[in-house]
């Protein structure tokens, strides 16, 4: 997405909730809180890196609370584990918007993606966890917002990349590239534009799914037989530390180049990987702590306030934190 277009998306998003907020069935002009709904995956398939990211959704709430709310009015989030299950996320929105909320914090993109046409029908302007390019659809998904880059843009950064790493290392044409993507919504997402990117730049290109596992052994075996000079894992952390491990104990990382996007570029895949996330190259739409920049001053004193650091909690808490702060 152009920069444009992304500040327009956001201006439209914040006038979205300014006029929402401020009328319907909470009293405008009153002090009454502003009522919004949240899920979050805690205890499901993406929970590693969900925990993390509720966790700076709810902070940056009470943060704001404490430092005068919203002109005033304090934010009330209504929340829930749905443990990353599709039809517990479309209950929990029904139930949230009959209880006033009037904006949404969701997670992942099978039932964001489930969800758009209900949101667009009760006009709750909605944000989640999923960089799914098919909510950047103005006409489909008019009170979907993105606000980060999406799984497609990211996969073709990493191709881009990954062509440009290639030739610089004297090699001429292009490589051979794998996604190797979570067996979900999520992880498909990004395949058709990645392909048609392949398509149009002579690249061989192949996709593999990573179910839930206890090795990706016969994946990765696949991968080989292909010829695969980069891997790109579009997954969450978990998985791909796994992944990962069983690439260096194969031998695979002394020749193959491993890529993570973004819910597995993070502090989360180096703990759980060890020595095999060496030299493994990231997509990381927002800066990780391990980088200190402005916007984490706030969380890190919050945090530090509350015996924690940033440092400790990491990417997607300050991910969720930030989410949280561009909606309100």
């Amino acid at each position: 997405m152009s920069r444009r277009i992304f500040l327009s998306v956001v201006f439209v998003m914040l006038f979205a909730l300014v006029l929402t907020a401020c009328g319907g069935g909470q009293g405008g002009g009153s002090n009454a809180p502003i009522k919004v709904g949240a899920i979050f995956d805690l205890t499901g398939p993406t929970s590693d890196v969900g925990t993390p990211y509720g966790e700076g959704i709810k902070a940056y709430v009470d943060w704001l609370n404490a430092n005068g709310g919203v002109n005033g009015r304090q934010i009330e989030l209504i929340s829930a584990d749905y443990a990353y299950k599709v039809d517990q996320a479309e209950q929990l929105y029904t139930q949230y918007v009959q209880e006033g909320v009037v904006a949404f914090q969701g997670w992942g993109t099978g039932d964001t993606e489930a969800l758009r046409t209900k949101i667009a029908a009760d006009k709750i302007p909605f944000m989640s966890a999923s960089y799914s390019a098919n909510l950047l659809d103005m006409n489909a998904a008019p009170y979907n917002f993105l606000v980060g880059t999406s799984y497609s843009d990211q996969g073709i950064i990493a191709m881009q990349w990954a062509v440009q790493d290639w030739q610089a290392k004297g090699n001429s044409g292009t490589p051979k590239i794998a996604l190797a993507h979570h067996d979900s919504p999520f992880g498909k997402s990004p395949i058709p534009d990645m392909q048609a990117y392949a398509d149009a730049n002579g690249i061989e290109f192949m996709t593999i799914a990573m179910p839930k596992a206890t090795d990706f052994v016969a994946e990765l075996a696949q991968i080989q037989q292909f010829g695969a000079n980069y891997v790109i894992m579009h997954t969450v952390s978990s998985p791909a530390a796994v992944m990962a491990k069983d690439a260096k104990s194969q031998g695979m990382t002394d020749s193959v180049q491993f890529i993570c996007l973004n819910w597995c570029a993070d502090e989360i895949f180096i703990s759980l990987a060890g020595d095999a996330a060496e030299g493994v190259v990231g997509a990381l739409p927002f800066t990780p702590p391990s980088s200190p920049v402005p916007g984490h001053q706030d969380a890190d004193k919050w945090l530090q306030d509350h015996g924690s650091s940033l440092s400790e909690k990491g990417l997607h808490f300050t991910q969720g934190w930030w989410t949280m702060a561009v909606m309100t």
